[in-house]
C-alpha cells in the first residue's frame, strides 16, 4: 500500500481490507475499470480520502449517492465516525458494499434503490463522485439533505460549467477546494442550497 498522510493505523487497516476484497469481485463484476486498477489507491481511494477530512468530528449522518464500488462512501466510513448511508441502484454493487464493509469492519447503511425512490432519512452531509451532472446531482442530493447541511461533491474540468448551468435553477454558497489528487478536479462544497422558484416566491 502507497503511503496515505492523515490517516490513522486503524483506517489504514480498515482501507487495506476493503482494497484487498474490491480487487477480489472486481474480476467477477465492474467496480473499477481494469484500466484503473494499477491506481486504485491514488485515483479513487486517496480522491475519496479528501472528502472524509471534510467531514465534521462526531457521528454526523451522511449520504452517499450512487456509491457504486464504495468512492466516496465507504471511504469516507473507514475513515471517519459519521453514520454512512451508501444508496447504490445496483444490486450486485449492493451485495459487494454490505460484504466490503463487513470485511472493513464499518457499519453502513445500503439502500439499494433508485435515488429518484430512495427512503432515507435527510443528512448532514451528501456527497458523490463521478456520477452525474451537477443539476442532476443538486435535483437528488436536496432530498437527502438537512436544511442546515451542504453537499460535497468531486467534480471535474467541467466543474465552472455545470455551475454556470446549475444558477439557472439554483442559489448555493459555494466554496471551491482544489483537489490534491487531480490536477483538473475541484471538490464542491454547497450550502443553503434552493431552488430559484422557492427564492422568488418568498
Amino acid at each position: 500500500m502507497p503511503d496515505m498522510p492523515d490517516v490513522s493505523r486503524e483506517t489504514r487497516d480498515r482501507l487495506d481490507r476493503y482494497a484487498d476484497i474490491l480487487l477480489r469481485w472486481n474480476q467477477r463484476i465492474n467496480l473499477v475499470s481494469p484500466h484503473d486498477l494499477p491506481h486504485l489507491w491514488s485515483r479513487h481511494i486517496a480522491d475519496s480520502l479528501q472528502l472524509a477530512q471534510m467531514i465534521p468530528s462526531g457521528p454526523i449522518d451522511l449520504v452517499d449517492m450512487g456509491s457504486g464500488g464504495g468512492f466516496p462512501g465507504l471511504v469516507i466510513a473507514c475513515a471517519t465516525d459519521a453514520r454512512v448511508t451508501l444508496i447504490e441502484s445496483d444490486q450486485r454493487k449492493a451485495a459487494f458494499l454490505r460484504e466490503a464493509a463487513r470485511t472493513a469492519g464499518v457499519q453502513v447503511r445500503v439502500c439499494a434503490q433508485r435515488l429518484e425512490t430512495a427512503d432515507v432519512p435527510p443528512a448532514q452531509v451528501v456527497t458523490a463522485r463521478a456520477l452525474a451532472p451537477l443539476p442532476r446531482l443538486l435535483e437528488w442530493g436536496t432530498r437527502f439533505l438537512r436544511p442546515d447541511g451542504f453537499c460535497l461533491f468531486l467534480k471535474g474540468r467541467n466543474a465552472e460549467e455545470e455551475l454556470m448551468t446549475a444558477s439557472t435553477d439554483w442559489h448555493m454558497a459555494t466554496t471551491r477546494i482544489p483537489s490534491r489528487t487531480n490536477t483538473d478536479g475541484v471538490i464542491l462544497k454547497l450550502s443553503d442550497i434552493r431552488r430559484v422558484t422557492d427564492h422568488n416566491n418568498e
